[in-house]
């Protein structure tokens, strides 16, 4: 299995090498690609060096599977390009989720959808992913009506020069800022760029992405994202208002039943989710859960990810498991 990791040097890049070998994904000969200036640089992966390659000569080599993060513009040009030499592409960037002919993909939800055909495949965003993972079932057993959800977000979110940004603030150093303001002791309301209707790209991401996913537009969502100074993990208060009332037991069990999500609500042992839990981890984790007492058919949850690992590279490279386990390339 011939793979390439097109943005290997990239805070997500790394993520995705270390994934690979902690789940001994098949690889017999792996590309490390990234933009002109990185070629040359040396990476390791599983103890063995490897040079990094330019994008050209990466598509010359005809991987089997390209898992790219190296931001839409270089998957908008680049994606088509190695779908054309036969590599199934997986892309973790926003370029290709709302475009009709690709699939939207979180494989314990829709991953059956993929066929040999689908040659350029979307990660989710990373706030999407944990959430609709953690709402999955609960779609499945009492139907979703609308959704309202609050994100606090880490800075790994945005970067590595907004890591930097926080790092530089906590230690009193003057530096590169990543965001117009500082981020240590205060909050952002202002992930993404903002759009003419007063939302942002991330807000948007959170409305439209779920839709697709679970491939049902009777439900809708609101969203307001922000950015927290916590270097990672991002965590989600959500509002979920369904056709149909639920049982606050059966709740939880349909949340222990979901593969890859932890339950952690007892409020008698101050148990809930939080990232410091979910660092380094690939579970999305689900508390607080109580119902809203302001209307009727309600639930308020706490959700929380490892935004690099889940949110990101593990989400694709278990599509990319998917795909070997099903021969669909």
């Amino acid at each position: 299995m011939k793979v390439a990791v097109v943005g290997a040097t990239g805070m997500v890049g790394e993520v995705m090498l270390k994934v690979l070998a902690e789940r001994n994904f098949p690889v017999t000969e792996l590309l490390l690609v990234a933009s002109e200036r990185s070629v040359g640089k040396k990476l390791t992966y599983n103890n063995k060096e490897y040079p990094v390659i330019g994008l050209a000569d990466a598509v010359a080599a005809k991987p089997q599977i390209a898992i790219f993060s190296a931001g839409g513009d270089t998957s908008l040009e680049w994606a088509p390009k190695f779908a054309e030499a036969g590599t199934t592409v997986v892309d973790n960037s926003s370029a290709w989720r709302m475009d009709p002919t690709k699939k939207l993909v979180v494989p314990e939800i829709n991953a059956n959808e993929l066929t040999k055909d689908d040659k350029i495949i979307a990660n989710p965003n990373c706030s999407t992913i944990q959430m609709v993972l953690a709402l999955s079932g609960l779609h499945k057993k009492y139907k979703m009506k609308r959704v309202v959800v609050s994100t606090y977000q880490s800075v790994s979110g945005t970067g590595v020069k907004a890591v930097k940004q926080l790092e530089n603030e906590m230690a009193g150093i003057d530096g590169e800022m990543a965001y117009p303001y500082p981020i240590n002791r205060n909050v952002l309301p202002h992930c993404d760029m903002f759009l003419e209707n007063g939302y942002t790209k991330e807000e948007m991401k959170l409305a439209r992405e779920p839709q697709k996913i679970f491939n049902d537009k009777t439900f809708s969502v609101t969203a307001t994202a922000v950015r927290v100074p916590t270097s990672g993990g991002h965590s989600e208060a959500v509002n979920v208002q369904f056709e149909n009332d639920f049982d606050l037991a059966d709740v939880r069990q349909i949340l222990s039943d979901t593969p890859g999500v932890v339950l952690q609500d007892n409020t008698a042992t101050n148990s809930y989710p939080m990232p410091m839990f979910a660092h380094d981890k690939d579970d999305v984790f689900v508390g607080r859960l109580r119902r809203d007492e302001s209307q009727p058919n309600t639930l308020n949850m706490w959700i929380v990810a490892d935004n690099l690992r889940k949110g990101a590279a593990t989400n694709a490279i278990q599509i990319s498991e998917y795909l070997i386990a099903n021969n669909l390339v």
